[in-house]
């Protein structure tokens, strides 16, 4: 039989949003003791038990709003007065999120792409650096991301998308860069953004409103140019001004 460590191990990698609760202090007579826990998916299975009845439907409930505000938070419960449970003791359940982990795509292993692999590897981000030049990507050395050295768009095609999903484009190719863009803009992500001049990105735009690629709304939510505007000039200069944005949107994101 599986753990509750099996099971939150599980629905990591099928990327599934869980809440974990667990009974964190007692008093009187309560179903289950210090250190119960059930797992609570999105969908509102569980693996595993805190008590059962009235209480765990309760606690359920609660899980549900934690996965959905993405906030820890502790919850008292008096099975008596609550809960009309008859052991009338009282519980105290820590209910935490177990979201994603953010992924950070970044296409082209050039100078910039290096350096903001290097910066971001500090981060809480699951990192992928992607070229389809072997020797770029051989010369990345960079501790614990993933280097995929693939066309792009057979990168693209085994990459998930979901709304813990950061993608920098910075290709050596204006065409890869609107390919790329083209994909992803559909798709789920928390940011996009794609490096370029003005005149790159007004031509960008120009291209996807005439060809459907994209509408207006879908261009919004584009950050054209990446990364915030500090009159960045150097690869390393320029990472740093990604890298802030990114980590801007990602906590507006948090707080939401």
């Amino acid at each position: 039989m599986n753990s509750i460590y099996d099971e939150i191990l599980k629905a990591g990698r099928n990327n599934r949003k869980t809440a974990l609760c667990t009974i964190i202090s007692t008093k009187g007579s309560t179903p289950r003791k210090t250190g119960a826990k059930m797992l609570v998916y999105e969908d509102g299975t569980v693996k595993g038990s805190i008590g059962g009845g009235e209480l765990e439907l309760s606690v359920i409930k609660d899980a549900l709003k934690v996965i959905k505000q993405n906030k820890a938070c502790v919850f008292k419960h008096d099975l008596l007065y609550q809960h009309a449970m008859c052991c009338g003791g009282t519980v105290e359940i820590f209910i935490e999120p177990l979201m994603n982990k953010r992924k950070l795509y970044i296409f082209g292993a050039g100078h910039t792409g290096n350096a903001l692999a290097q910066f971001a590897s500090s981060l809480d981000f699951d990192i992928f650096i992607i070229d389809d030049r072997k020797e770029y990507i051989d010369s990345i050395n960079v501790a614990g991301i993933n280097k995929m050295n693939l066309e792009f768009l057979t990168a693209l095609k085994a990459l998930p998308f979901d709304e813990n999903v950061f993608i920098v484009i910075l290709t050596y190719s204006h065409q890869a860069d609107r390919d790329i863009l083209a994909y992803c803009i559909k798709k789920p992500f928390a940011y996009l953004g794609m490096i370029g001049s003005s005149r790159k990105i007004k031509m960008t735009e120009k291209l996807f409103l005439e060809g459907d690629i994209g509408t207006e709304e879908d261009l919004k939510k584009v950050n054209m140019p990446v990364g915030l505007d500090i009159n960045a000039e150097t690869p390393e200069e320029i990472a740093i001004s990604i890298l802030a944005e990114i980590i801007k949107v990602k906590n507006t994101v948090h707080e939401k």
